[in-house]
């Protein structure tokens, strides 16, 4: 594992493919379901019902997507999967009906499990070794920008092309942008890889993993996947509705412009981080990320149909947001180090695209069911539950070890900074 700084070419060519494949595979979706829903006569519910089948089966690859990232490296990964996401979109465009397009939906969401966080984190730690943890802040602060080019970029984009059209510009985009990226950076890693190869990795204060017994390192990797699917839920669920929402909530025209501090809001918490929290254990950033999401909500409820109200609920819900891209790179390798490090980034994507799978059809039905507000007051006590996880994992650390665990804990560690692996309840991860 090198320890040098990732180069910041890199770093800036790495972001601007997570801006593309956010915007193309993910952000653009709710701009473009009115249009899917009428051409295939399918409720607009169903339509994201379709999505959220998509996302459960990326988050069922996630886990394979970050072993091969760990085997392979994360670069060769990320070129695939762009030439697969590029083909996918194709035949989003292509599709001749519902059946065909929700398989195309679901190779598209399959694909993402190859380009977005997940991979380039791993990406990230692979090159940047050390640093790896300043770097996904970084990254997370330049990728921030997606939902505001790619929001509006979708409608202009479809004001002059159908929604199949629209599908096959963003799959050239991913083909002449994103492809020749990632073959580049899988080129870097090779380098860094052989440079790093002749020195061991240091188990260090950011590589390196945190003394925990067998029986709370299990705990506190649950709570983990705990916490991030709660985070997963509650911002799927918004983000995917978020244009509609705050028409539906009495702001009219107004609505597409307050969500467009949605973006700017996750760069300013990561701008923030970077400037200032260099010394804040992620698991703190953790709990404050988790905190924002719901009292985002609780800020648009209370005030609605206000407009500084939802100008409020979109800039504390983009905090967190921008809070919980990082924790979800930097936390793991806080906890557990480096060791299987895409293997674990992958149970963190799979516990957070399960519950997003399931997030905005279950909010859509809500909606049509109970009514707007009912649901997100209920969205709002969902992802209150994130910041008990995140707590009880702040209490587990400060749990002083007894001598023995001590001493078993260390020599654990000093194994784990050799070839030879101890078994462990993370095995197979």
């Amino acid at each position: 594992m090198s320890d040098r700084k990732i180069p910041a070419a890199a770093l800036w060519a790495l972001g601007l493919t997570q801006i593309i494949g956010y915007g193309t595979l993910y952000y653009s979706f709710s701009i473009l379901v009115p249009s899917i829903a009428l051409e295939f006569a399918w409720p607009e519910q169903w339509v994201f019902g379709a999505l959220s089948a998509s996302l459960l089966a990326g988050g069922l690859f996630a886990p394979t997507a970050g072993r091969w990232a760990d085997r392979f490296g994360a670069g060769r990964v990320m070129t695939f999967g762009s030439a697969a996401a590029a083909a996918a979109l194709v035949a989003c465009a292509l599709a001749p009906g519902r059946v065909s397009f929700m398989a195309a939906l679901m190779a598209m969401e399959l694909a993402s499990a190859f380009v977005l966080y997940s991979a380039a984190f791993v990406a990230i730690v692979q090159i940047g070794g050390a640093r790896a943890q300043r770097s996904i802040t970084h990254l997370t602060l330049i990728a921030g920008f997606a939902s505001t080019l790619f929001w509006p970029l979708t409608a202009a984009l479809h004001e002059y092309l159908t929604w199949r059209e629209v599908y096959l510009v963003f799959a050239g985009i991913n083909v002449a942008v994103c492809l020749p990226i990632h073959a580049w950076l899988a080129r870097l890693s090779r380098r860094a890889d052989k440079s790093a190869s002749a020195i061991p990795a240091a188990i260090g204060p950011v590589g390196g993993p945190v003394a925990f017994t067998p029986r709370d390192r299990s705990r506190v990797f649950l709570l983990m996947l705990g916490g991030f699917a709660i985070e997963g839920f509650v911002l799927s669920s918004i983000l995917v509705h978020m244009v509609p929402l705050t028409t539906a909530l009495g702001l009219g025209s107004a609505g597409l412009v307050v969500t467009t501090l949605f973006g700017p809001s996750q760069v300013a918490s990561r701008l923030i981080n970077m400037l200032f929290g260099g010394r804040l254990a992620q698991t703190w950033l953790a709990v404050i990320g988790a905190t924002l999401l719901p009292l985002g909500l609780v800020a648009l409820l209370a005030t609605t149909p206000s407009l500084p109200g939802a100008i409020a609920f979109v800039i504390l819900f983009g905090l967190g947001s921008g809070l919980a891209s990082i924790v979800g790179g930097t936390l793991p390798l806080e906890l557990f180090g480096r060791e299987r490090y895409g293997a674990r980034l992958g149970w963190v994507t799979a516990a957070r695209q399960f519950s997003a799978a399931l997030a905005p059809f279950a909010l859509a039905m809500a909606m049509a069911g109970i009514g707007v507000q009912p649901s997100l007051w209920l969205t709002a006590a969902v992802g209150m539950l994130g910041i008990l996880a995140f707590s009880a994992i702040v209490l587990i650390r400060r749990q002083p070890l007894a001598p023995r665990q001590r001493t078993d804990t260390a020599r654990s560690v000093d194994l784990c900074a050799t070839p030879c692996r101890r078994p462990s309840a993370l095995d197979g991860l």
